[in-house]
C-alpha cells in the first residue's frame, strides 16, 4: 500500500483523544443562581448532559495526555450542522472542517510526513483533503465532531460521583463534581444554563478541557478546493 494512503495513525489518534476524553470526569462553580448546586453530584451531571443535548454550538478546546503522548484540541462544534478548528499530537498538527457527512482535512507538513511519508508530504502540502464520514476507516472523524455524541461520551462514560466544592472557572461560577474511580473532576456552572465548563484530570493522564461559547454562531466554510481520497489513491498509484 502507498505510504499517502496510511491513515490508520490518523485513526489512532482519533481514538486516543476520545479515549483520554473518556477517562477526564468532573464539574465546578460556586453561586446557586440556577439551583444545580443544591443537587447531588448524579443530578448535576444528569442536568449539565441535559443541557449541553440541547444546545446548537460549544467551543471546545485545551489538551489531554494519554500514554505519554499529548494532544491538543480547538474545535467549534455546531449541533446537526459540523464542526471546525484544529488537532495537534505532538507538535504534528491538522486542521479539521466537517460540513455535514463531508470532512476536509489540511495537515502540517509534519503531519503529513508522520502520516505517510515524504510522499504524502509532498502530495498534499498546501492541500485539503476530502473524504466521507460514512466510510468506515474516516467513520471516527464524525463521532469525535459530532458534538453531541462527544459530550454524551465525556459525561456518561463515569464511575463513581461524589459532589465537590463551589469555585470558578474562567470567571464562571461552577460546582465540582469529583470521579472518585477514574479521579477526574466535572465543573458545572452554577448561574445561567448548568453547561458544563471544564473537565479535568491529574496524574498520568493529567489534562483539561474547556467548554465555552455555548449556543453562539458557528460558521462552517469548506475550502473552496479540496482532493478527493479518490484522487489521491490515483495520484498515488500512478492510475
Amino acid at each position: 500500500m502507498p505510504p499517502i494512503l496510511r491513515f490508520r495513525s490518523l485513526l489512532l489518534l482519533v481514538g486516543l483523544l476520545g479515549v483520554a476524553l473518556l477517562s477526564l470526569t468532573g464539574c465546578g462553580s460556586s453561586s446557586s443562581g440556577n439551583g444545580v448546586s443544591s443537587k447531588s453530584a448524579e443530578e448535576i451531571v444528569s442536568e449539565a448532559k441535559s443541557a449541553a443535548d440541547n444546545a446548537s454550538s460549544v467551543h471546545v478546546s485545551g489538551s489531554v495526555n494519554s500514554g505519554g503522548s499529548p494532544v491538543t484540541l480547538d474545535l467549534n462544534l455546531a449541533a446537526g450542522k459540523g464542526a471546525t478548528g484544529q488537532i495537534a499530537q505532538n507538535g504534528s498538527t491538522f486542521k479539521i472542517v466537517i460540513d455535514g457527512a463531508t470532512a476536509y482535512i489540511s495537515g502540517s507538513d509534519a503531519f503529513y510526513r508522520k502520516l505517510g511519508g515524504s510522499t504524502a508530504a509532498q502530495l498534499l502540502a498546501g492541500k485539503w483533503l476530502k473524504v466521507t464520514t460514512s466510510t468506515p476507516e474516516f467513520a471516527s472523524f464524525g463521532s469525535l465532531t459530532n458534538m453531541r455524541k462527544l459530550l454524551d461520551t465525556v459525561l456518561v462514560g463515569h464511575g463513581s460521583l461524589q459532589k465537590g466544592s463551589t469555585t470558578t472557572v474562567a470567571g464562571q461560577q461552577a460546582i465540582e463534581v469529583k470521579d472518585t474511580t477514574r479521579g477526574g473532576s466535572l465543573y458545572v456552572a452554577t448561574t445561567g444554563k448548568p453547561y458544563p465548563l471544564q473537565i479535568s484530570k491529574t496524574g498520568s493522564e493529567t489534562g483539561a478541557i474547556k467548554f465555552d461559547k455555548w449556543d453562539e454562531p458557528v460558521t462552517i466554510t469548506p475550502p473552496s478546493s479540496s482532493v478527493n481520497l479518490s484522487e489521491l489513491k490515483s495520484l498515488a498509484t500512478g492510475h
